[in-house]
């Protein structure tokens, strides 16, 4: 089996709005509608959970019901972490599913996620164990102590930048965040984050520069001009 976990349970701080970015209307659509159908309509995915902001479950479900989300099988409350809220997810999907399920961690705000960027993640995933989707690092990268200078760059040729999917088997997954509370682990940024934390390799998977996070306005009218472009 193979399953999407969508996260969608941020607030939204930096766009400064009532209404949490991922429930923003994009040509009469939520951001989250868009990255749900890309699952949905992906053939090699046999289910989906979405870790939802509290309070917004039902719009969550009555949107999925308006635009046919049928392979939404889990709407679960998040926590006030993304660790927290992958977390709760992993625990409904160990009562559900089998240890052997490939479980795909996707932001519910990266709705230009694309087939290929799927299916290369689910293959690196069956062949190396999990996959996470990382782009080059075009730009010059410096490091700086006090947030105003810096003498020091990093050499970009050794630098990925990654996205999401990331993609690991169930029982990796449990065992992780068994692991997080064992250590007093509460930080994490990304399940790749917390798994090279506790020692394991990650092996990567195709990204794409179009696969954008939505986080803040700018990224809106990004995100418009990438969709205007494809139905062109």
């Amino acid at each position: 089996m193979t399953v999407a976990l969508i996260t969608a349970a941020g607030v939204g701080s930096r766009f400064g709005t009532a209404v949490p970015k991922q429930f923003l209307t994009v040509n009469n659509k939520p951001i989250i509608i868009y990255t749900l159908e890309k699952f949905q309509q992906y053939p090699g995915i046999d289910a989906i959970l979405v870790t939802c902001l509290e309070g917004w479950e039902p719009i969550l479900k009555a949107y999925a019901n308006q635009y046919c989300i049928t392979k939404l099988k889990w709407v679960v409350t998040g926590g006030k972490t993304g660790q927290e809220s992958i977390k709760k997810g992993i625990d409904v999907l160990h009562e559900q599913c089998s240890e052997d399920t490939i479980v795909l961690v996707h932001d519910g705000n990266r709705a230009l996620v694309s087939d290929d960027i799927i299916s290369d993640a689910i293959v690196t995933c069956r062949e190396k164990g999990n996959a996470v989707a990382v782009i080059p690092c075009q730009e010059v990268i410096v490091q700086t102590n006090d947030q105003k200078t810096s003498n020091t760059y990093l050499i970009r040729e050794n630098l990925k930048r990654t996205q999401t999917p990331h993609v690991f088997y169930l029982k990796d997954m449990i065992w992780a965040h068994e692991m997080a509370e064992k250590q007093s682990i509460s930080d994490a940024a990304a399940t790749c984050d917390l798994m090279m934390r506790l020692g394991k390799t990650i092996y990567f998977s195709i990204g794409s520069e179009k696969n954008i996070k939505i986080t803040t306005p700018v990224d809106v009218e990004i995100f418009q001009a990438l969709l205007s472009e494809k139905e062109e």
